[in-house]
């Protein structure tokens, strides 16, 4: 019986090393779902935004850009960076002189176009 309780504070023990000490580490997955382009020329910025869902809209009066970038709220910040920036390298290298392009990979999605647009 001794060593069944033993045996037992031992696992217990372990788990909560584990649980306290344990870092999970993941890489986002990259692999394009979807990159959709137009024709034209787009100037961008992106921003990152805490909940991983952000619009914006250029600050130039005479060329508008809208833009969308999100990420899959179960990956980490940094993760949610490198995702969007493999999709911008991405879109970016397809849908080069487009006026719009959309890329969508597994962890994350951006988007840019010449309109206001909701997705």
């Amino acid at each position: 019986m001794a060593i069944h309780l033993m045996k037992i504070a031992a696992t217990i023990i372990v788990v909560v090393f584990i649980g306290f000490f344990g870092v999970a580490t993941s890489t986002p997955d990259t692999n394009i779902t979807s990159v959709l382009c137009n024709s034209g020329e787009l100037e961008t910025a992106t921003s990152t935004h805490k909940n991983y869902d952000f619009y914006d809209i250029s600050p130039y009066p005479n060329a508008f850009a809208y833009g969308h970038a999100s990420c899959n709220q179960n990956i980490t910040t940094p993760d949610c960076t490198t995702c969007l920036g493999a999709a911008k390298t991405d879109m970016l290298g397809t849908c080069q002189n487009a006026i719009g392009a959309r890329a969508v990979l597994r962890d994350c999605a951006i988007r840019y176009e010449q309109y206001p647009f909701t997705d």
